[in-house]
């Protein structure tokens, strides 16, 4: 890697549940290299309580996190994104911001935990799950040699990662 440290925006309509795994996964994971924020098309204004015990359980960070817009990162004084990932298809369907910089971006789709009705046990299951294919795709996205890779290909491994198991885009070519 470099010494150069990697901003990163996740984006999901709510930013109350996959976004915010996101950010905690990668700034734990990615510490040193990478900081991590996350928001949302339409933010609920909190942040799912299932999403913070499932952070607890993998014993990533759970505190500092909100639910906000994206507009807050259209600002000219917001951090400048290297990259940005939507990991719900609501959010990558819709019109973005123009982002300052030109970040790579690509759709990281995972199910939405917190559409899931059912038992608690259901809902944790579903939680716990796409926790999993966050990290999963946080976990490839850092073995990659950002410093020495050419755009084009990295544009390349992005979607390669976002189409991972797990991913809703997947799952529509599959029916």
């Amino acid at each position: 890697m470099t010494d150069k440290t990697y901003n990163v925006l996740f984006l999901c309509t709510g930013n109350s549940a996959r976004s915010i795994l996101a950010e905690s996964i990668l700034n734990q994971e990615g510490k040193g290299c990478f900081h991590a924020f996350s928001a949302g098309s339409y933010p609920k204004g909190d942040v799912n309580p299932h999403a913070l015990k499932e952070l607890a359980a993998l014993g990533y960070p759970t505190t500092g996190f909100s639910s906000k817009s994206w507009d807050v990162f259209a600002e000219p004084d917001a951090p400048q994104m290297d990259f940005i990932f939507t990991v719900c298809d609501g959010a990558a369907g819709e019109a973005c911001p123009v982002w300052l910089g030109y970040p790579m971006t690509a759709h990281w789709g995972v199910e939405d935990p917190a559409a899931v009705e059912g038992t608690e046990v259901e809902v944790q299951r579903a939680f716990a799950q796409a926790a999993r294919f966050l990290k999963n795709r946080i976990s490839a996205f850092l073995s990659l040699p950002l410093s020495s890779i050419d755009k084009l290909a990295l544009d390349q491994h992005l979607r390669q990662i976002g189409a991972m198991a797990g991913s809703t885009t997947s799952r529509e070519k599959a029916s």
